[in-house]
């Protein structure tokens, strides 16, 4: 089953530009907590805390689009890695100045935000230039979904590791050393300093001119939102079976039932158009949510989470798929960052949304946000199911390459003038 991956790995620069992208992120994906945890080592409150780490996630989720189009205009090395710097330096001055001076402390956070570089869409946009069978492509984009939970379950473990070792300034400065050095080693590789975006229309939407990327945003913003409010609703639910340590496994849970999930997904060449899987996989998405709604026990929660979980990495995969075919021409990396936001958005609406309703009616009604939102999400495919269809044929020869600087012609896994 594994041979897929093992093939895709083995491909010259893709272990290099996976791990560095994935050690590049490790300050976004880790930034609330170590934020959380600075905060409170420097005496501050919970509130400031969590105030400082919204401001950060709000902040990101503008900058990706922006940041992104700005990679597809100038090309990756002269976007990615000064935004890397930037970033790194408002941490860095977050960390020494504290939350003494709070404007400074609003301003280093939102600046660290706003500038954090879009590796993840950047990476994405790569994939075709190094892999040149479609097939490998849809592998590849399971793999990265995949690496992108574990990431997200080993990023907060690192944090604590190095609080505990140095200390919550250690960690904050440490964590953005070694992001830069993640962003450096994709920049100087030989695709990234290569790839080029193909020549685009101007105009002021870009990515969002494309009404089959609008009608996938809008669906992740709902997919988005059950995620958030899981996180949420799971805490009164950990709170009456056994507190912090059964809120742990459940969040675990997720992130297992993903990672499972998403290897299963990327093992198996897939048939028939894309659209029509994803509406299905959405469908067993939403579906899976419902269970939570019966609350068993500790032991029979953690495995329903983990249901839960495992068609979310596969719904991602199988949507950069459709991204990539609805991104307009030149616009494929501020595309993908749209698709990162919009998810990012989504769950913090769910984390708001979710907490006034658990304190009306508790964790019951609490779990009935992600079902409904799942719900929601799989209406939207549904009713925009034309919108959303891809143009007819398969791969087509074009005639100016999205990734060859010298416009030569090449294999393309899209069709018509879509990026």
């Amino acid at each position: 089953m594994a041979a897929g991956y093992v093939e895709i790995l083995g491909t010259r620069h893709v272990a290099r530009l996976l791990a560095g992208t994935l050690v590049g992120r490790l300050p976004n994906a880790t930034a609330a907590i170590a934020i959380v945890l600075f905060v409170r080592a420097e005496g501050g409150s919970y509130s400031l805390a969590g105030a400082l780490a919204a401001v950060y996630g709000v902040a990101n989720a503008v900058g990706q689009p922006l940041l992104g189009r700005l990679v597809d205009l100038h090309g990756q090395p002269r976007v990615q890695l000064p935004a890397a710097l930037a970033s790194a330096v408002a941490m860095a001055v977050f960390a020494f100045v504290g939350v003494g001076p709070l404007v400074v402390a609003y301003a280093a956070v939102a600046a660290a935000g706003l500038f954090t570089p879009p590796l993840e869409g950047g990476l994405r946009a790569l994939w075709p230039s190094v892999l040149r069978r479609e097939d490998q492509v849809h592998t590849a984009y399971a793999m990265d979904a995949v690496a992108q939970e574990v990431m997200f379950t080993v990023g907060p473990l690192l944090v604590t590791l190095c609080v505990s070792l140095w200390s919550a300034q250690a960690a904050l400065l440490v964590l953005n050393v070694v992001g830069v050095l993640g962003a450096l080693s994709v920049v100087v590789s030989a695709p990234s300093r290569a790839w080029r975006s193909a020549p685009r229309e101007a105009h002021w939407l870009g990515a969002l001119r494309s009404p089959g990327l609008l009608v996938l945003l809008s669906a992740f913003l709902f997919v988005g939102v059950a995620l958030g409010s899981i996180t949420v609703a799971s805490v009164p639910y950990a709170d009456e079976h056994g507190g912090d340590v059964v809120y742990g496994w459940l969040m675990a849970a997720l992130g297992l039932g993903a990672l499972v999930g998403g290897v299963g997904y990327g093992v198996r060449r897939w048939r028939g158009v894309p659209e029509r899987r994803l509406r299905v996989l959405v469908a067993f998405l939403a579906v899976c949510y419902l269970p939570l709604m019966l609350m068993p026990g500790a032991v029979a929660m953690v495995a329903l989470t983990a249901l839960a979980g495992v068609f979310l990495a596969p719904a991602i995969a199988c949507a950069f798929v459709l991204v990539d075919r609805h991104a307009p021409a030149g616009t494929v990396t501020e595309a993908f960052s749209w698709l990162v936001t919009t998810f990012t958005v989504g769950s913090s609406v769910g984390t708001g949304l979710a907490g006034p309703v658990v304190e009306a009616g508790g964790a019951l009604w609490g779990f009935v946000v992600p079902g409904a939102a799942g719900g929601v999400s799989l209406l939207v495919l549904v009713v925009a199911g034309r919108v959303l269809a891809a143009p007819a044929g398969g791969g087509v020869v074009a005639a100016v390459s999205e990734n060859d600087p010298n416009r030569a012609v090449e294999p393309r896994f899209s069709s018509g003038d879509r990026a």
